[in-house]
């Protein structure tokens, strides 16, 4: 017990953290009187009052965290912050369920971006800024963060930081001191939101919009404050910001933090990711581009360049925004978004699914197989930005990939035995565990969530925290070997 005492002291430091990034909306609920300060107040109560509350009873058992605590406490950090995460909303909006209220929260901090809320251009604009402040705070790690101050409250990080890092090469790092690692993560993420800020502010949107909008884009993360997305401005120039930033937020952000240190792009010439998650995505943009006026759903071509390049940059990097509804498209260009979303963004990237450099290992495996068949006798390594691939790393993917479909099709059957369609269930499935948020059929982009059962609502909410941990980290703590001595 005192192991898991341990973790549930550094639980209510990090509560009592997370309760102070409540005053951000609720300065802005102060500012503007928009009808909402009494739920933030209430909120940011409760929450500190919590985390101070697991913080005293639990402080004679602080200690250095071993590997298994910092498991447990990645997965405790994820699955109870959404309880603190959804009182703003539960407090703001009685129409809204424990299971809905929760399966919002989720969504935002796992970076994924469905809802199940519509009337957002009437929300007070505290709450939206909230929404979109758990996006940001979600789609580079609170866990990162943490990293960066719980040194200041005497407890390492570094288990914290390999249980939360996404990729299968977790041990590289940026800087000698892994606090100063997130740190220089932190910095640059917000830097580069900051930047985006102005760019939406020049490309037409107000300043509440800009800032809301760069924390979901930037994030990866897809809440607007508008139910038609991007669609309320119809603008070209809007939407063109926002490609570049998804693209940037798609690419792992150590490579960032490089080239910044090293103030040269040289950094993503050596990426072993950018290339072809570059080429993929910009290449089915121009694809399908040509489809949609091939099939006369546009006659303009420049028109079905910024339909299909928006909608597919925004779906194959995880982010969810949307400019049209897409799904009355031809069904072979959803389909293919959603099997872009699996695998475009880069590891240590805001983005979900299996990360380009698993693809990249994947494919370089299946290459080596067909090879090995013709030259049985041949020694071929994989290889990855010149580096031979280490065996243990390979089979770790295969292993990922193989829970990753597994996970797919339970989740899918699941939804189905529940009651939904197919079509609904499998892009449920996918848009969940992917973190990417609208899927098709009764959850495409002109819907929300709200029309599934309580069951249903769970089950994706479950959904979303298994992408976000990447599967492992969860699943982990339910084998029996992970509670021994």
């Amino acid at each position: 017990m005192s192991r898991l005492f341990a973790v549930v002291n550094v639980l209510g430091k990090m509560i009592l953290v997370f309760g102070l990034t409540m005053l951000v909306p609720l300065g802005l609920a102060l500012w503007g009187n928009d009808g909402a300060r009494f739920v933030f107040e209430a909120s940011i109560l409760i929450t500190m009052s919590s985390g101070l509350f697991m913080w005293l009873v639990t402080r004679r058992y602080k200690r250095e965290l071993q590997t298994r605590d910092g498991f447990l406490l990645v997965v405790l950090v994820w699955s109870v912050l959404p309880v603190f995460a959804m009182l703003p909303l539960l407090f703001y909006l009685p129409e809204l369920n424990l299971s809905m209220a929760y399966f919002e929260a989720v969504s935002g901090l796992t970076a994924t971006g469905g809802t199940v809320l519509t009337g957002l251009d009437a929300l007070p604009p505290s709450i939206n800024l909230w929404r979109g402040e758990i996006v940001w705070l979600g789609g580079m790690g609170l866990i990162v963060l943490a990293v960066a101050i719980l040194p200041l409250l005497g407890v390492g990080g570094r288990q914290m930081l390999k249980a939360e890092i996404p990729g299968p090469m977790k041990e590289n790092k940026l800087t000698p001191r892994i606090a100063e690692t997130a740190k220089g993560l932190w910095s640059v993420y917000a830097g580069l939101t900051l930047i985006c800020i102005l760019a939406y502010k020049w490309a037409g949107m107000d300043w509440f919009d800009a800032v809301m909008h760069a924390f979901t884009t930037l994030g990866l993360g897809g809440f607007s404050s508008h139910d038609a997305s991007y669609g309320y401005w119809n603008s070209p120039r809007i939407e063109l910001v926002a490609i570049i930033f998804m693209l940037i937020a798609g690419i792992n952000f150590a490579t960032h933090f490089l080239a910044w240190r090293a103030k040269s792009l040289i950094s993503y010439r050596y990426d072993s990711e950018v290339g072809l998650y570059v080429m993929i995505v910009l290449g089915s943009c121009i694809g399908l581009a040509f489809y949609l006026w091939f099939v006369d759903i546009y006659t303009d071509p420049l028109t079905a360049l910024r339909y299909a390049a928006f909608n597919i940059v925004s779906v194959a990097t995880t982010t969810g925004y949307s400019n049209t509804d897409y799904s009355l498209w031809p069904i072979f260009i959803p389909l293919w978004m959603l099997f872009l979303s699996g695998f475009c963004t880069s590891s240590g990237s805001t983005g979900g699914g299996i990360k380009m450099m698993r693809a990249r290992i994947l494919y370089q495996q299946v290459y080596r197989e067909m090879l090995t068949i013709m030259h049985p006798n041949a020694v071929i390594p994989a290889k990855l930005g010149g580096n031979v691939v280490a065996s243990r790393v390979i089979f770790a993917v295969l292993v990922f990939l193989f829970v990753y479909i597994a996970s797919i099709v339970l989740m899918t059957l699941i939804l189905t035995l529940s009651g939904l369609d197919v079509m609904t269930s499998f892009s449920a499935a996918v848009a969940c565990i992917n973190n990417l948020g609208p899927g098709l059929g009764n959850i495409g982009p002109a819907t929300t969530y709200a029309s599934l059962t309580d069951l249903q609502i769970w089950v994706c909410s479950f959904a979303m925290l298994l992408g976000r941990l990447e599967f492992f980290t969860l699943l982990v703590i339910f084998t029996p070997a992970f509670w021994r001595k």
